[in-house]
């Protein structure tokens, strides 16, 4: 029986229609926000996937002059990644997000991972929602330096039509079915060791 159309159920992810935000993601904050390796493994997790399935990435840096890089685990340069620095909170605000945005208008889902959530990932999705994108917020890969803050902000997205996810179901939303080319390739991501205390939920 085919499927029937739910405005509240956005389409699946699929390689060809799928971007990978990942936000703020730097050296400064590794010491400042709890749960920071949470966040890098779903940022590594996500970023190695997306090379896998020919994802484009795009990654900003909040003033990178003073708050440092990318962490190491997301190795740049990269194919299919760009990196794009910024002053403001949204990641939409630089102009080369939303030229890449316009030079991929067949990918209409954004994956998002990174920090702060109340603030730079919020922002980023609000933003990306008016403009009529499905926005999946990746509950395990997002983070705040206050739980409240966090919960707070992952609350108003889900309410405001963002999915809020995990990095494993993306990628096995991304994937399909066990008989895709790249399954055998994928699971070994799947199979990384997770850090000990990681995000476990809202």
């Amino acid at each position: 029986m085919a499927d029937s159309p739910t405005s509240k159920v956005p389409p699946p992810l699929t390689a060809d229609t799928t971007y990978l935000f990942i936000c703020d993601v730097q050296e400064r904050f590794r010491r400042a926000i709890p749960h920071f390796p949470s966040v890098v493994f779903a940022a590594s997790y996500l970023f190695d996937a997306a090379a896998l399935l020919s994802i484009p990435t795009l990654i900003t840096e909040q003033y990178p002059k003073a708050l440092g890089h990318t962490v190491e685990e997301l190795p740049l340069p990269a194919p299919g990644a760009t990196v794009v620095e910024k002053t403001a909170f949204s990641m939409l605000a630089p102009p080369p997000t939303l030229a890449a945005l316009a030079a991929a208008p067949a990918r209409r889902s954004v994956v998002l991972v990174g920090i702060e959530a109340h603030i730079c990932i919020a922002q980023t999705a609000a933003g990306l929602l008016r403009r009529g994108y499905a926005v999946h917020v990746v509950v395990d890969g997002v983070a705040s330096q206050r739980d409240a803050d966090r919960g707070v902000a992952l609350a108003r997205l889900r309410d405001a039509g963002a999915v809020v996810t995990t990095a494993e179901a993306v990628l096995f939303e991304l994937l399909g079915d066990k008989g895709h080319p790249q399954f055998k390739a994928a699971s070994g991501i799947v199979k990384r060791e997770r850090p000990v205390g990681g995000i476990t939920g809202l």
